[in-house]
């Protein structure tokens, strides 16, 4: 049985595009490889059918785990989110006690991280010390580089 998987309309709407993708497009094209290849000849010794054959099984493979997250997709609702404390979808202002630079992230499911546009996964050490605190708490989170102190600026969903 597979757990629920959380996303927001967007990133569900992203999911649900790239397997359309898959199938529309992708899935006809290998088809074809596969009876190019096959047209060919000897099955036994065409290096070019194996390829597309592996291809084929690794793209349906691709297709049924995009579809599994379809099925237990749940779509966050931001109206009935906690304001004040930070939650998946929350962007907050951090600020580093020890240098005194100050970072802004969105709080996000896993698949929907992006760090260059400043999502960041809720599995990260970052969020998970971030998760339920409020404006002005100060924490310190065990980071690769060590436990850096944290104080919480803003909070915004």
């Amino acid at each position: 049985m597979s757990e629920s998987r959380y996303f927001t309309e967007d990133g569900l709407k992203n999911i649900r595009q790239e397997l359309d993708q898959l199938i529309s497009v992708e899935r006809p094209k290998i088809s074809r490889q596969i009876a190019e290849a096959r047209d060919k000849g000897d099955l036994s010794e065409n290096a070019e059918y194996d390829a597309a054959k592996e291809a084929q099984g690794l793209l349906e493979l691709k297709i049924s785990k995009l579809q599994e997250k379809i099925r237990n997709a749940k779509i966050i609702d931001k109206s009935k989110l906690d304001k004040s404390k930070i939650l998946v979808l929350s962007t907050v202002t951090i600020k580093n006690l020890k240098n005194g630079a100050t970072n802004k992230y969105t709080l996000v499911p896993e698949e929907e991280a992006d760090l260059k546009s400043g999502k960041i996964s809720v599995e990260s050490p970052i969020a998970k010390g971030l998760l339920g605190k409020k404006v002005g708490d100060q924490v310190e989170i065990k980071v690769p580089a060590g436990v850096i102190p944290f104080e919480i600026v803003e909070i915004h969903l």
